[in-house]
């Protein structure tokens, strides 16, 4: 239902109570102005009845019937008035309108009683005489002694009252109306006074609704509209600043909750999600925009992660456990999940922290193969190392020619432990220099770094007369550590030229681009099984072992390129065509 302005309630009220004012006031000052003009008309006839007694009461009585008919008839006739003269018996002795003889007897009429009872009696009703509405006044006539011997009454006809009634009536209306145009403008105009301000109220009031909470009121009026004002605007600050802090805290929640690395996943009673934040977004894969709402049910296909978001309500204090999502990439996620609760205390839902433990387990893995790779490493060389002393402490040493063959043998072993020790500090010194940032990168040209790694490994590749060739110019330059990118090519033409063929070629090619500069070891040996690629530059991995000790590798010279180059901000790649060949190259930003 339409609701009505306070104006149209206001004036309609006004303009009612003046109308039944003016209308109630209008009857009143009618009635009152008749009885008024009736009590006026009746004293003006007594005072003419009084004048007639005078005349009359001296010769009142039945004998003089005919003088006191002309006296009526000529006071009548001057005073424009009715007179009649009865007697004590009600008999008419004289009137002024009417032959006394044919006039019945008026001893019954009621204003002829009282006068007969010493009395003014005043009458007004309609004379079928005259057949008009009359008004009659009757008084007694007295004799010496106080006897009464009959009654003078006079009347006029109703109608002249009613006619000078009727003019002052229409005068009065018309003057009614004119008052009730002007009060009704009047009061619209004081409608429009109280209600202005109120609407202004309301304006304001919705523009504080609508977000404007910098607006403010200025209505001029009565103390309580003032009062209003000052309180509305008041709100409106306080509000402006609540908001304000809100949106502030909200923005920092939204802020650390998008910067955290572990996933946050909020959720009402019935499991619908409150917040969701990027990185559970990320791990769960969750559009953000359509989550919200949504039960976990509808949003997570893991039945594992339902049963444990459903589950925190019933626990006590904070639960834990591990997921394992199936995906193009599997991953593992370590939960942790607690009650969720209002400014009360009392719980409302659940809130869940998701933490993606998948690298953290690589890296285990990693950590317990390289522990087991190390000690299996270590261990070979040392058993050999061991079991050929124990032959020679047992007599063997007796036997120069097995004796030397043995010394030769640990010899060759020590020569193994102490380059796999050697490895293992260079690789640990890189790892910290990158992470400390601590390798020193300068521009240097490419073509004398990779000339000093040919020179290194010269004896090694002219003993399996493999040929080194080296397609480079001498304005090719990158930011490196000229003896760290050394030892990197010198790792990998130490490996294209241990697993070439006796008499192969083993090309190094250097190419530039806008972005990076690339070097390039490719050999014409075995080549390599794609299975074994993507895990070619972990540490100790081999694709042969059996032949990778027998050439005297550690399992370590690709980790160690790899580690290299990540430190100068590039990469390493391989690729290898079985039969065919590998090659290995290294990008490297430009200078």
């Amino acid at each position: 239902m339409r609701r009505k302005r306070l104006l149209w309630k206001l004036y309609p009220s006004y303009v009612v109570i003046i109308l039944i004012s003016i209308i109630t006031v209008g009857i009143y000052v009618s009635t009152a102005l008749k009885n008024f003009y009736l009590h006026k008309t009746a004293d003006d006839l007594e005072v003419r009845a009084r004048l007639i007694e005078r005349e009359a009461s001296a010769t009142f009585s039945k004998e003089n019937k005919k003088s006191l008919d002309a006296l009526c008839k000529t006071l009548g006739k001057a005073a424009s008035t009715r007179i009649t003269l009865i007697l004590p018996s009600g008999e008419v002795v004289g009137d002024s309108d009417e032959d006394p003889q044919a006039m019945e007897n008026h001893a019954g009429r009621p204003e002829v009683k009282k006068a007969l009872a010493g009395q003014t009696g005043i009458s007004t009703r309609y004379s079928v005489t005259l057949q008009k509405e009359m008004m009659y006044v009757a008084i007694p006539v007295k004799k010496e002694g106080g006897i009464i011997v009959g009654t003078v009454r006079v009347s006029i006809p109703i109608i002249a009252i009613d006619t000078a009634l009727r003019a002052i009536y229409g005068k009065i209306a018309l003057f009614g109306v004119f008052m009730i145009i002007l009060t009704a403008a009047l009061s619209l105009f004081i409608a429009r006074r109280i209600s202005q301000p109120i609407g202004e109220l309301k304006r304001g009031a919705q523009r504080f609704a609508q977000g404007d909470l910098t607006h403010r009121l200025f209505v001029a009026g009565s103390r309580e509209l003032g009062e209003l004002t000052e309180a509305l605007n008041k709100m409106a600050l306080q509000l402006g600043e609540k908001i304000r802090m809100i949106t502030e805290h909200r923005n920092e929640l939204e802020t650390i909750l998008s910067a955290m690395r572990e996933g946050v996943l909020a959720c009402d009673a019935d499991e619908r999600i409150i917040t969701l934040n990027q990185a559970a977004g990320s791990l769960l894969g969750i559009d953000l925009s359509t989550a919200k709402g949504h039960t976990v049910q509808e949003i997570v296909r893991n039945a594992d992660l339902q049963r444990f978001v459903g589950g925190i309500p019933l626990g006590q204090g904070e639960v834990a456990a591990e997921i394992i999502l199936h995906g193009p990439e599997k991953k593992f996620l370590q939960l942790s999940g607690t009650v969720l609760r209002d400014s009360e205390g009392k719980g409302i839902g659940a809130l869940v922290v998701l933490s993606d433990t998948t690298r953290l387990r690589h890296l285990e893995n990693i950590r317990r193969e390289f522990v087991a790779n190390v000690s299996h490493e270590l261990k070979t060389p040392i058993t050999s190392i061991k079991g050929y002393v124990e032959t020679l402490q047992e007599g063997a040493i007796d036997d120069k020619g097995n004796a030397r063959k043995f010394l030769e043998i640990i010899f060759k072993q020590a020569d193994l432990l102490h380059a796999l020790v050697d490895d293992l500090l260079s690789l640990s010194k890189i790892e910290q220099e990158a992470e400390r940032e601590e390798a020193h990168l300068a521009e240097e040209p490419v073509m004398p770094v990779i000339e000093a790694a040919i020179a290194a490994y010269e004896t090694r590749a002219r003993d399996r007369r493999i040929q080194v060739t080296l397609h480079c110019t001498d304005d090719v330059v990158v930011m490196a550590n000229a003896q760290l990118l050394e030892q990197a090519v010198g790792n990998l033409l130490d490996n294209a030229i241990k697993y070439s063929e006796p008499g192969g070629t083993v090309e190094i090619e250097v190419t530039k681009n806008k972005h990076e500069v690339t070097i390039t070891v490719g050999d014409c040996g075995s080549g390599i099984a794609p299975e074994h690629l993507p895990r070619l530059f972990e540490r100790f991995y081999r694709v042969d072992k059996g032949r990778s000790r027998e050439l005297g590798g550690t399992g370590l010279g690709l980790a160690i390129v790899k580690h290299i180059i990540q430190a100068h901000g590039g990469d390493a790649t391989v690729e290898s065509t079985p039969g065919k060949g590998s090659a290995f190259t290294l990008h490297l930003p430009r200078a």
